[in-house]
């Protein structure tokens, strides 16, 4: 399958290995894939994403805060009057971005399997550009697996940051129906 992919889709699960290892996760799984999205900063994917605001830093937060790395509660921590975005950025500003994510695991080496919702995103990623008559597939091909697949970390992490999913569909396909990528 991934022959049929684009350049920028195949950057886009290089990037979402590199994620993965960032965040000491042994898996590839739709929130590193929707993170390689971003990163990958050039195709519709990314432009779309962009326009709504997302980032991925704070969705890399997000993201540990699900499933977990962190072991910090920012509701419990706000019991006792600790603004955790708070001293985030006091930390971030003083030992530099990313301070308080180390979690003391190391990162992955070597390959890095994909989850099975993650092998399902990238199998509807196929249906779609096929659905589109698309002969190869990109990266809002890609995003529009990960909408279809909505069960995900990764439409977890879109819903809470009050991203419209219908809204999303409707626009990387409009961007991508024309042409392929």
């Amino acid at each position: 399958m991934f022959e049929r992919f684009t350049e920028g889709a195949r950057q886009v699960v290089v990037l979402a290995q590199d994620e993965a290892r960032k965040l000491c996760h042994h898996y590839i799984g739709t929130e590193h894939l929707l993170l390689g999205l971003l990163v990958e900063g050039r195709g519709p994917a990314a432009q779309v994403l962009d326009e709504r605001g997302l980032r991925a830093a704070d969705l890399r937060r997000r993201i540990l805060l699900i499933v977990g790395g962190e072991g910090l509660d920012p509701e419990a921590l706000a019991t006792l009057g600790i603004d955790l975005d708070e001293v985030r950025r006091a930390t971030e500003s003083a030992f530099g971005p990313g301070a308080l994510d180390s979690t003391g695991r190391k990162p992955p080496t070597g390959h890095i399997p994909f989850t099975p919702r993650a092998k399902k995103v990238l199998e509807l990623s196929l249906r779609e550009a096929q659905r589109l008559q698309h002969g190869s597939i990109g990266t809002g091909h890609i995003l529009l697996g990960l909408i279809r697949e909505g069960k995900g970390v990764a439409a977890k992490v879109l819903a809470d940051v009050g991203c419209d999913l219908d809204g999303l569909r409707d626009d990387i396909t409009r961007m991508i129906e024309p042409t392929t990528e």
